[in-house]
């Protein structure tokens, strides 16, 4: 199989965000062969034809318009800080009884129930779960729960406080992504099993000499959930669980440059995430897919990688945020102008993650399903599956396939222009006029336009 060329348009993005070298080898798209058949093409000028139909509306609609969008309403007073501490002892409890069974348990990661939480259900489910409904993170990560109770048992003691800024976090979130894109065997259970308990007790211990604060600027996962939780549905403000549409918490929150930040890693790391695993990229690195020297060949080159495309991520935004500043003449300083606009790019990466994950979480969810079952191949039966057979029969057909490459694109491409309604919002915030908001927007808007079109040639390319 061939690979076909990248479009010239996408080429500066690709240069610019994957100077990297491929590194992943977990679940991967099935059914590609079957995608290289779908008119691909028209469905990836549709899919740019209506981010760049979103642009021009935008620009011709009031002021005032976009922001209205993102209005929200209160649903009910929202007070269960107990119920909180419940449920994360119960996360610990059950972490801790993964971690278990991935030590004692099968050796095959599609058997063994943790490689199959951490990956599948947690990385993929929850992590879209919460970019769709809200923070549930909050309820469920490990470690405010038990720390919670110590504190109380403890009668509480004088935490220091941290000085550092959001750059623990930052430095976690690429560690963590480092694990996932570089280790030469993340889902080997033993491996990860270990990997799971230093990293809970390297975070608890923080926790105990920082306080609660740690889980907020230090942990980079809380702080990436964090990030994709501001474009669910759901959020809570003033005492109140509210409700509105994709993405308001994020134009009503505050302009935060640690998340700004981090939330331009978590699309970086995700764009990254998918061209390492292109025929494109193996070539242009003289590498044959077909004869891959494996994870453990490559583990610096892709690390380095990793890196190099997240701050060409970050140049390129705030090129674009400075280019859009200098059209109007704002007097705005670039970071504060970072801070304010970077987290437009969220439902981006969420959409991205949909896309690259669907067909991984079709096929191993169902492994993990079976593997929660009967933890410890022992002929338990704990979620009265019965005779329950993972099945992978809905790659096998052009149609079925079509419908998944279909909601995959249509995930990239609600991403963006969500990603272009809330950065207008977010304009007319700053300068108070649509005309100028929609000039100081126009470098991004082109910025976005291009990524369309990167990450729909991207979906369909194909694959190692």
């Amino acid at each position: 199989m061939k690979a076909n060329l990248l479009p010239g348009a996408c080429k500066a993005f690709v240069l610019l965000l994957a100077a990297v070298v491929p590194g992943r080898a977990l679940a991967h798209a099935s059914e590609q062969g079957l995608v290289l058949l779908l008119p691909t093409d028209l469905y990836t000028g549709a899919g740019v034809a209506a981010v760049a139909a979103t642009v021009v509306l935008l620009a011709l609609l009031p002021a005032g318009w976009a922001a209205r969008l993102f209005a929200s309403v209160a649903v009910l007073r929202w007070r269960a800080e107990g119920a909180r501490v419940v449920a994360s002892c119960l996360s610990f409890l059950l972490l801790a009884a993964l971690v278990v069974a991935g030590l004692a348990g099968p050796r095959d990661p599609l058997a063994n129930p943790l490689p199959l939480v951490v990956w599948t259900v947690f990385w993929v489910g929850l992590v879209v779960a919460q970019g769709l409904l809200g923070n549930l993170w909050a309820w469920l990560n490990p470690w405010s729960g038990p720390l919670a109770v110590l504190r109380r048992l403890a009668g509480g003691w004088r935490v220091r406080r941290l000085r550092s800024g959001v750059w623990p976090g930052v430095a976690t979130f690429l560690a963590f992504a480092g694990f996932l894109l570089a280790d030469p065997a993340p889902a080997d259970p033993d491996r990860l099993a270990v990997a799971v308990a230093l990293y809970w007790l390297f975070t608890f211990g923080m926790a105990l000499v920082f306080g609660p604060r740690w889980l907020r600027r230090g942990e980079g996962l809380s702080m990436a959930l964090a990030a994709y939780a501001r474009v669910g549905v759901f959020g809570r403000r003033g005492g109140r669980l509210r409700i509105g549409v994709p993405g308001w918490q994020i134009l009503r929150g505050r302009a935060a440059p640690g998340m700004a930040l981090l939330s331009v890693l978590i699309l970086g790391t995700g764009s990254f995430d998918g061209v390492n695993e292109t025929f494109w990229w193996l070539g242009v690195l003289g590498l044959n897919p077909f004869e891959f020297p494996g994870r453990s060949a490559i583990v610096w080159p892709t690390l380095a990688g990793m890196v190099v495309a997240n701050l060409a991520l970050v140049a390129v935004l705030s090129g674009c945020i400075w280019a859009g500043l200098r059209l109007v003449r704002s007097g705005m300083r670039l970071s504060r102008a970072f801070a304010l606009f970077a987290p437009s790019v969220v439902p981006i990466a969420l959409g991205y993650h949909v896309a690259h994950y669907l067909t991984s979480f079709m096929v191993d969810g169902q492994y993990a399903l079976v593997a929660l079952s009967d933890p410890f191949l022992t002929g338990a039966d704990l979620l009265g599956l019965g005779e329950f057979y993972v099945t992978t029969g809905f790659f096998n057909t052009t149609g079925t396939v079509q419908v998944i490459y279909l909601v995959q694109a249509g995930a990239v491409v609600v991403g963006h222009v969500l990603a272009v309604l809330l950065a207008h919002a977010l304009a007319v915030k700053a300068v108070g006029d649509g005309r100028r908001a929609a000039l100081s927007q126009a470098p991004l808007a082109l910025f976005m336009i291009g990524y369309t079109l990167f990450g729909l040639w991207l979906l369909a390319s194909p694959r190692f």
